[in-house]
């Protein structure tokens, strides 16, 4: 179902320039410079600072009247020096599952010009994924992209960065004085728990604006995201990855899709300047790479194009490469609508269509997939615990002490054994992800 929020008359491309500036997405330092500009004493702009950082990035106020603790006289003055605006949302569509998907407009850049991007929110059983944007454009060509097909028009400020998780906040009604009204709250506490830099554009060519966004998403007193929950996605621009984890220090994710030179050169043609052997070095020197700071592999699957088997066994040699860990004894298959790769202590299942089993250093370990399940064997000494029971999406997972292996169906319900392990797994459209975090022991 597609919901338009407005079928009035578009408003012209070209409109006047409000001179007042934005102050989101200016850090704490910019906005106690931005409080002299009000006529804050200098004395007091640290402190009126952090009242109006906690209205804009804890309470999600659109206006400067909102803001109820500071003097009104102040509020009148900001708000003729300032702007605290959205974002127009020209159309959202929403999808039988809950997908929102919205094309916003940004205000006039410094020639009038008004701009478009696009940001998706995917709600899951456990969670609630922003897929947010970064340029307007982009100067990449990946084959399989739209978004390469389009030329890059200008980076996205930190602002505009920050304005597309505050706006998507608004719609799906996410701010703190919304969950406590509503009377059926999210699990979680919140309806957006992550977010993901894998919208337009290429985060790393507009790194100074996204580190400073994505400080202000993981502020503590604010909007308030673990870094563990935000991902930048990168289609591997390798002099910038080590430097991303030193200062922006998020998730990292790998747009690969191809296996070999010569197919990502024509799937990513950033691969001619960085080449692969180059992007796995870059990702074996991410600072702090571990579980607790994964490195993701996205994988898009071409028929007759990167779905080979010799595909699937260097992808996860790949992997394991960029980790620097020994060869993870699973094994790695695919079959129907699934397909499993491992490496530290992980194992991923995605679309796929082979099946590989390997049995070498540990004879039970092997894959087994048919009828749309998925069996799983791996040596290793649990720790007895309890476990726990609860619905997850269309998978199943069962864990049995006495053989040691994890079986996963599809089904209605999750076992997870907590112990001196963790165990998650996620279950979406015919997809599932399974994590089993290192620390096994006898």
């Amino acid at each position: 179902m597609t919901t338009l929020l407005s079928t009035v008359e578009a408003p012209p491309r070209y409109i006047p320039n409000d001179p007042r500036p934005t102050l989101l997405g200016l850090t704490r330092e910019g906005l106690a410079e931005a409080m002299g500009r009000a006529g804050v004493p200098e004395k007091q702009r640290r402190m009126r600072a952090g009242q109006v950082w906690h209205w804009l990035y804890h309470r999600g106020v659109t206006s400067f009247s909102e803001m109820t603790n500071i003097a009104k006289d102040l509020r009148q003055r900001m708000d003729e020096e300032f702007v605290i605006g959205r974002p127009e949302i020209v159309t959202e569509q929403t999808s039988n599952d809950g997908t929102k998907k919205w094309l916003l407009r940004l205000a006039p850049d410094e020639r009038g010009a008004r701009h478009e991007v696009e940001m998706v929110y995917i709600p899951e059983e456990d969670r609630g994924t922003l897929c947010i944007s970064s340029q307007v454009g982009c100067t990449l060509t990946c084959t399989f992209c739209h978004t390469g097909t389009q030329k890059l028009v200008r980076n996205l400020t930190a602002g505009e960065i920050v304005a597309q998780v505050m706006t998507a906040r608004d719609r799906v009604k996410d701010w703190p004085q919304d969950i406590e009204a509503n009377p059926t709250p999210p699990l979680g506490g919140r309806y957006i728990t992550n977010v993901v830099l894998m919208g337009m554009g290429e985060p790393l060519y507009n790194f100074d604006n996204v580190k400073d966004a994505m400080d202000i998403v993981s502020d503590g007193e604010g909007i308030s995201l673990s870094k563990r929950r935000i991902t930048l996605s990168t289609s591997g621009v390798v002099p910038e990855i080590q430097r991303a984890g030193d200062e922006i220090g998020t998730m990292l994710a790998i747009s690969l899709h191809g296996t070999t030179d010569e197919i990502r050169d024509k799937l990513v043609p950033l691969n001619k300047k960085y080449p692969i052997k180059e992007l796995l070095a870059a990702c074996r020197n991410y600072p702090g790479a571990s579980n607790a700071r994964r490195i993701t592999f996205e994988y898009v699957m071409l028929k007759g194009v990167n779905d080979t088997p010799a595909d699937a066994k260097r992808l996860e040699a790949g992997a394991q490469q960029a980790l620097a860990v020994e060869p993870a004894p699973i094994g790695n298959f695919a079959i129907g609508h699934a397909a499993a790769f491992g490496g530290r202590g992980q194992i991923i299942f995605a679309l796929g269509q082979q099946i590989d089993r390997r049995s070498h250093r540990h004879p039970q370990a092997g894959a087994l997939a048919q009828q749309g399940r998925i069996f799983h064997q791996r040596r290793a000494q649990f720790h007895p615990g309890r476990i726990r029971q609860r619905v997850i999406g269309r998978a199943e997972l069962l864990s049995s002490l006495e053989q040691q292996r994890l079986i996963i169906s599809t089904g209605q319900q999750c076992l997870a054994l907590r112990a001196r392990h963790r165990c998650r797994i996620n279950a979406q459209r015919g997809r599932i992800k399974l994590h089993i975090n290192a620390g096994f022991g006898a």
